[in-house]
């Protein structure tokens, strides 16, 4: 038993690790809270568009000498207003255009890595790289979170209601476009702050399966941001735990740990299920 509880506290010895521990269960915080709100809106591909869309952004603010998590909000912006533009001002539905314009930034920026000279690492950028963290980027993760998770308590039912029903939501009166922009300013910002965990790649990862877990276990929306914060910390801690022994990158440990209790889940739902089903079967019969 000692042996156990000593290989659990061994890591938080290092600052490195306490740094990274804290840093990975702020991540995971934001990223459930707002994966909720993607699941509830449909929103998975948007996710993916806006996380691929930041490399350019990443790249010229490199160059431009300005902090990287501006020029990757910019970037994540420019792909959200653009997709709703071309939307709303074209016959191509939205999937298809997000599709076009995530894959399209996307390789502008690899085109951009390829050929601007940096000492940045690729492989840092899209898969992240939380167990060197610095005290900026750290700083500047707590800040962003913060914020995030501050927004989307305090707009917390608006929000929700715009997801679940946006005609109702203008029906009664809530800006709609302001909460639709406002969402993809807060979805931009939580993958800048996810950036150093997990990198572009991975991100769409810890965006989608929090929600998708509660969403299987919950039938409320109160319950499912608890239970998808829950999953989204303790899977986060745990990958970067293990990313630490195995020696391994910390945003694959992390997106394969949220993997297993999404197949956890799943099984326990069908379980669940199976059950209902049962006890149904079984009250007919009586009452027969």
């Amino acid at each position: 038993m000692n042996d156990f509880i000593e290989i659990l506290t061994a890591p938080f010895i290092f600052p490195f690790m306490q740094k990274a521990i804290i840093a990975a269960i702020v991540t995971g915080a934001v990223c459930a809270v707002l994966s909720c709100f993607l699941v509830l809106k449909g929103w998975s591909l948007m996710g993916d568009a806006i996380s691929h869309a930041v490399l350019p952004g990443i790249i010229l603010a490199f160059v431009a000498g300005i902090p990287l998590s501006i020029g990757a909000f910019i970037s994540g912006i420019f792909c959200a207003f653009a997709t709703g533009y071309l939307k709303d001002n074209s016959r191509i539905k939205e999937d298809t255009v997000m599709g076009i314009v995530f894959s399209g930034m996307f390789a502008v920026g690899l085109v951009l890595f390829a050929k601007i000279d940096t000492d940045q690492h690729l492989t840092h950028i899209l898969f992240g790289n939380i167990l060197g963290i610095t005290d900026a980027e750290f700083s500047q993760t707590l800040w962003i979170a913060g914020i995030t998770i501050a927004i989307i308590l305090l707009k917390r039912k608006d929000f929700m209601l715009y997801c679940f029903d946006p005609n109702q939501a203008k029906v009664i009166g809530l800006p709609v476009k302001l909460l639709h922009y406002g969402l993809l300013s807060l979805l931009a910002l939580t993958i800048v702050a996810s950036l150093q965990a997990v990198g572009i790649i991975l991100v769409i990862a810890m965006l989608i399966s929090p929600g998708i877990i509660a969403f299987i276990l919950c039938r409320s929306f109160g319950w499912m941001l608890v239970v998808a914060v829950i999953a989204s910390v303790t899977s986060s801690v745990i990958g970067t735990v293990v990313s630490f022994y195995i020696d391994g990158a910390t945003g694959p440990c992390i997106v394969i740990t949220q993997a297993i209790y999404f197949v956890i889940a799943l099984i326990y739902s069908k379980i669940l299920l199976a059950r209902k089903k049962a006890k149904s079967h079984q009250q007919a019969l009586n009452a027969a």
